[in-house]
């Protein structure tokens, strides 16, 4: 099927990148397959991840990523044209399996499938708790796990913080990891233990190395508690989720009633 939107928006954002001097530094896009379905696989610290996840495979060698999203993106008049001009996969939250189904036969028909195995955008910055999905996904399909990490999308536009799209000269790591394959005999549980503690170290790494530090105590609310930034920690960070969820819930309640 011919790409007709897929490769200008990639073309866009990364002209605009360029304008606006990110520093995007992809390391490991060898690992990316010459071919075939492979899971990518990314942690999710702002809303632009899927763009800068999806540039390791395209500089890799002109891959495409598919990324299942939540379907309320493809409802949007601005968004939803171009999701489904891209073929991400839409998802359902009350009925996955559709979306499921989906990304398994594009993997048979050897895409290259995103997905953010934390579901939503971790607070802390750090590696929430992977769902099994795309461990299940790559058995059944008889594709490979493809961990990338990112690191310094989250200063661009993250969960609770102002957007600040115009931010210029912010380094950006794109790391990808070695790809995991899997043996019919590997539990889906296992697997995804597996792939969290390789992610887990990718990420301490593109930490480690990241080439910039907070301009000042207002500015180190991107960093990581742990590192002495003033982010959230993983259990504040998940008390927040939990309270989010709670309020949704009684909002829906009280339209429903």
């Amino acid at each position: 099927m011919a790409e007709f939107v897929y490769p200008p928006v990639i073309r866009a954002a990364l002209t605009a990148f360029k304008a606006l001097d990110l520093r995007i530094s992809i390391v490991g896009a060898e690992h990316v397959p010459a071919a075939g379905g492979a899971v990518l696989v990314s942690n999710h610290i702002s809303y632009l991840d899927f763009i800068f996840a999806g540039l390791g495979p395209w500089r890799g060698g002109k891959r495409l990523t598919r990324f299942m999203a939540k379907d309320d993106v493809f409802k949007h008049r601005i968004s939803g044209p171009l999701m489904r001009g891209m073929r991400h996969i839409p998802v359902d939250r009350t009925d996955g399996q559709p979306a499921y189904d989906a990304a398994v036969k594009a993997l048979r028909e050897g895409e290259i499938v995103g997905v953010f195995p934390e579901a939503t955008i971790s607070r802390s910055f750090m590696l929430k708790k992977f769902k099994t999905g795309a461990a299940r996904m790559a058995a059944e399909s008889g594709t490979p796990l493809l961990p990338v990490i990112l690191w310094g999308t989250q200063q661009l536009w993250t969960k609770g913080r102002p957007k600040t799209l115009t931010k210029r000269h912010v380094p950006i790591t794109v790391m990808i990891g070695e790809p995991i394959e899997l043996t019919p005999q590997d539990k889906p549980v296992m697997v995804t233990r597996r792939l969290r503690a390789a992610m887990t170290e990718m990420l301490d790494r593109a930490q480690r190395e990241y080439p910039a530090k907070p301009a000042g105590p207002e500015d180190s609310w991107w960093l990581p508690a742990h590192l002495g930034g003033t982010a959230p920690t993983p259990e504040q960070a998940e008390a927040a989720d939990e309270a989010e969820a709670t309020a949704k819930a009684e909002r829906r309640a009280a339209k429903s009633g």
